[in-house]
């Protein structure tokens, strides 16, 4: 073997230094070989219960990581959920439990454990907790995707935020809508050679919805 010439292949590919940390990696542009969150191997994080909001502060770019990318499954089950999602025929309320009148409302009783009859033009309520719908099998949830961004242009302008698909495809809007034992992909993205801070956040079960009431089918992910 040629010492001399492994070392000057190894100079092209890390840079002149023997030093191999992310940090000096830029100067000999070799920021492939950073190592980082892709979107083959990316950070995992899990859902159990809507709505969430993930929130993803750091940096992207110059000290090796171009692109950081986190796959979030969804395990939704259903049974609790910490929104109430209207139905045809349905109205949310909230119910306060206090021991004191408030201006324009009076004092209600409400035993969960007697039977109820109709009374004159009265019909008995039914009280449900929050749960999901009934939408049978084509229910989807809401993702959307916010660049809070950090408030300075010249950092901001530099940074891209995408959502991707379960297929590891780039989806074009802001909004996709996932199944609730679906997972998905965030990639943040540096398009600049220098150090970018981030600020993104990633709202998912705002809305719970049919395939048919959908508007735009567009934003649906791609199977």
């Amino acid at each position: 073997m040629n010492v001399t010439q492994e070392i000057l292949n190894n100079h092209i590919i890390y840079g002149a230094s023997d030093y191999t940390a992310p940090s000096s990696l830029v100067a000999g542009k070799s920021l492939n070989y950073a190592d980082g969150p892709s979107i083959q191997r990316p950070a995992h994080r899990e859902l159990s219960t809507v709505p969430f909001t993930f929130n993803f502060q750091s940096d992207v770019g110059l000290f090796g990581v171009e692109n950081y990318f986190t796959k979030i499954q969804l395990k939704i089950i259903g049974d609790k959920v910490f929104a109430c999602f209207e139905e045809e025929g349905w109205e949310c309320a909230a119910i306060g439990l206090r021991d004191t009148e408030e201006i324009f409302w009076d004092l209600a009783v409400v035993d969960l454990d007697t039977s109820c009859t109709t009374q004159n033009t009265y019909e008995c309520p039914i009280i449900k907790a929050n749960e999901l719908p009934d939408v049978g099998a084509n229910g989807y949830f809401s993702v959307e995707i916010i660049n809070n961004k950090t408030n300075n242009i010249y950092n901001d302008d530099w940074v891209d935020v995408r959502l991707y698909s379960k297929t590891r495809e780039e989806h074009g809007y802001e909004r996709m809508w996932v199944k609730p034992k679906d997972f998905f992909y965030v990639g943040i993205h540096a398009r600049n050679t220098r150090r970018l801070p981030f600020d993104v956040s990633c709202v998912v079960g705002l809305q719970y919805a049919d395939f048919d009431s959908i508007p735009d089918k567009r934003e649906i992910m791609k199977r």
